[in-house]
């Protein structure tokens, strides 16, 4: 199974005070421990480096997250995440850019999305998203 995993899922498991009782963070624990395909994408690393005040620490962090392959950018994923915008927008769902290429790069990869993010669930209305 391919999957790529949202910030929204780092996130909590990558709390100071240690990982967040969250069913999403123990799918992810369960993928890690399993040797699932885990993937993330340009956009989502940043997100979760950004997050670091330190440099130091953002420093490890992308040192741990550096065996995660990054799902490729091509000019017709922004397509298709233009697309998916459009799609929303015309059921009413609001969705942002970010948001509608996550979903486009997990479409277009062949991976669930794992997520705590329920405007995904929202999008997975009117898009062929497949949530993990």
């Amino acid at each position: 199974m391919r999957i790529l995993v949202d910030t929204s899922v780092w996130s909590l498991a990558l709390r100071r005070g240690g990982p967040a009782e969250h069913p999403a963070v123990r799918k992810l624990r369960r993928y890690l421990d399993t040797g699932e395909d885990l993937f993330l994408t340009a956009l989502i690393l940043q997100e979760i480096l950004q997050a670091f005040r330190s440099e130091m620490v953002a420093s490890q962090i992308a040192d741990y997250f550096e065996p995660f392959p990054l799902l490729p950018v091509e000019s017709s994923l922004c397509r298709v995440a233009a697309r998916l915008y459009r799609q929303c927008r015309d059921h009413g769902l609001g969705a942002s850019t970010i948001d509608c290429h996550i979903a486009a790069s997990a479409i277009e990869n062949d991976c669930q999305l794992l997520t705590t993010d329920r405007d995904f669930e929202r999008m997975s209305q009117v898009c062929p998203i497949e949530l993990a």
